[in-house]
């Protein structure tokens, strides 16, 4: 017998049935329509900066691909939280995008006492953009030639080295940890509060040595000012042609780079997923753009969005172990 019950439990079935119907309906509808107005990137630094010169790249080559404009707006502070916090809470519906990089998408989360966003969480990851390691720099006219001579003479002289570097958390502070770390030696971490700096402590002698990127390091290299020990990547760089890795220098499987992606909002509508996903991976693999890119340094670093994905979280921690190591934190 159909009963009253059954009635009421048929209606609703079918209710439910009609509501994912207008859903699904009104999905297929925005990813077909997509994009049908202008893109807005989301930038967590300065004007100037290497991550705005990759945003105002990359925003170029989506609204080329896209056909629609891609405006880049900077939103800075709290290192790229308060930009990514935006991006998290902001509509998933693909017209808000952000630039981020190793700072606040791997190492924030273990270096503040609370952020408002989970990297893995609330964000979908789209494309990878490129990387850049760091040099081992010190003075031109240091007594040390190589890593090796650097870090006996720390263990020789406890507390007597320095590195310097662009603040507690920054790449370069970190990098410097984990070398005290795996060579047992006692050195002095000194902050400052920009990398200019801490390049110029380096180059006037009141610290001993630092991590800082090739753009910025090779002119003065080349200028007879600072001289490269070492390389922070397993890999060789285009970016520094004849300086090896240390992890070839008795640091085996030191590897911390910066990189560089673009993400967006968690929950995004496959379809408009795979846009954006396609479009971006046509700018990154374009000659023109990888010349730009090498231009201010960066080494293009291609991958699918699935890779994407499971290197975002494997740097979220590896960056937090060597965050913890260090023992920094931001309130």
């Amino acid at each position: 017998m159909f009963t009253y019950t059954h009635r009421l439990l048929a209606r609703a079935a079918l209710a439910l049935a009609c509501g994912l119907a207008a859903v699904l309906s009104a999905t297929q509808a925005l990813a077909q329509d997509y994009p049908n107005k202008p893109l807005k990137l989301i930038v967590p630094a300065g004007a100037g900066t290497s991550t705005d010169i990759v945003a105002r790249l990359m925003g170029e080559g989506l609204a080329r691909e896209l056909g629609q404009p891609v405006v880049v707006e900077n939103k800075t502070g709290a290192s790229g939280n308060i930009a990514h916090e935006l991006v998290a809470n902001s509509p998933a519906d693909g017209y808000t995008l952000i630039l981020t990089n190793t700072g606040p998408f791997s190492i924030n989360k273990a270096l503040y006492k609370k952020i408002n966003f989970d990297p893995i969480k609330d964000f979908t990851p789209l494309t990878m953009i490129g990387y850049t390691p760091t040099l081992l720099l010190v003075r031109a006219n240091a007594p040390w030639h190589s890593v090796a001579e650097l870090v006996q003479y720390a263990k020789d002289n406890p507390d007597k080295v320095t590195y310097a570097s662009a603040g507690n958390g920054t790449t370069g502070h970190l990098a410097g940890e984990l070398v005290k770390a795996m060579s047992n030696a006692k050195m002095v971490h000194v902050p400052y509060k920009e990398g200019a700096q801490a390049v110029t402590s380096v180059i006037g002698g009141q610290t001993d040595f630092m991590f800082y990127h090739p753009a910025v390091a090779m002119p003065q290299i080349q200028a007879g000012k600072l001289r490269a020990l070492g390389l922070s990547s397993v890999a060789k760089s285009p970016a520094a042609p004849g300086v090896k890795p240390l992890d070839e220098q008795g640091f085996p499987g030191f590897d911390l780079t910066g990189w560089w992606a673009v993400a967006c909002p968690a929950s995004l509508p496959p379809a408009v997923m795979q846009k954006l996903v396609q479009a971006g991976d046509k700018v990154v693999k374009s000659g023109d753009f990888q010349t730009r890119l090498a231009a201010v340094g960066i080494d293009p670093l291609v991958m699918t969005q699935p890779e994407f994905a499971r290197f975002a979280a494997s740097e979220l921690e590896k960056w937090g172990g060597v965050v913890r190591l260090s023992g920094a934190q931001v309130d």
